[in-house]
Parts: C-alpha cells; structure tokens; sequence
C-alpha cells in the first residue's frame, strides 16, 4: 500500500464545545467544520493545522465506539488515519494478506464523505489505525 500522508489524528472527547474551547481559544485553531456520522454514532469536528487535520469525536450513544473507548480509556487519541493512494479496499487486502487483523472487511464512508476502513490495535502495535482515500 502506498501511504501518502496523515490524513488525521482523531481524539476522542465528551463534549466537542468543551474541547473547542482548548484548540480555539488557547491555542488559536479553528474549526471548520462539525457533522454527525449517525452509523459510527458520533459527532466529529474538524481542525486544520498545517496539511494535516485533528478530528475530534463526541460519542452520540455510549454504547458506540468511542463512547466504550472513553468509558474505558477516558479522552485522549483515539486513533491515526493514513490516506492511501491506491485505494482502501487495495489496502485492507494487503493488510490481510500480510497478517493484519480487520476490523473493516470492506471500505465504508466516513466524515467528510471519505472511503475508510480501520485496522485492528492488536495488530498494529496497540494504536487503531484507519485508511482513508477521497472518493
């Protein structure tokens, strides 16, 4: 696979207004924009800073993804995504192909309407890793 850049780091938040207050008001980034991925059951908001971006999750149900990660871990990074060149679905087959574990089996659409899938930790030395490609 042929990884071109990070796409994101996305950490996981209880409340995306209270996290803004940090990025925004201490240290001086901005916002640009805020949607709800109902099928991940979360509330994402997005930061640039440079050519990579901060995506911040509030759990829209604890039972979700990263409200689990959160009542488990508490906040913090949640997980690092990669933009791949040739593909997600490329990727995840060679992922498997060499040994690593899924979570996605097959690309699905993430925030900002991106084509993602995510790799499993405890495969990829404890950090949850997604790819991601424009569509």
């Amino acid at each position: 696979m042929k990884i071109t850049h990070i796409e994101h780091l996305g950490i996981a938040v209880k409340s995306i207004e209270d996290a803004l207050t940090y990025y925004e008001d201490v240290l001086g980034l901005k916002c640009y924009a805020i949607e709800e991925v109902a099928d991940q059951r979360v509330k994402t908001a997005f930061i640039k800073v440079g050519d990579t971006k901060i995506e911040l999750l509030e759990s829209t149900d604890p039972k979700g993804p990263v409200g689990k990660f959160i009542e488990k871990r508490g906040e913090g990074i949640h997980h690092i995504a990669f933009a791949v060149e040739d593909g997600v679905a490329e990727a995840l087959k060679e992922a498997e192909e060499k040994g690593i574990r899924l979570v996605d089996t097959q690309p699905r659409k993430g925030a900002e309407g991106l084509n993602i899938a995510f790799l499993h930790p405890k495969s990829t030395v404890g950090v949850l890793t997604e790819l991601c490609e424009h569509p």
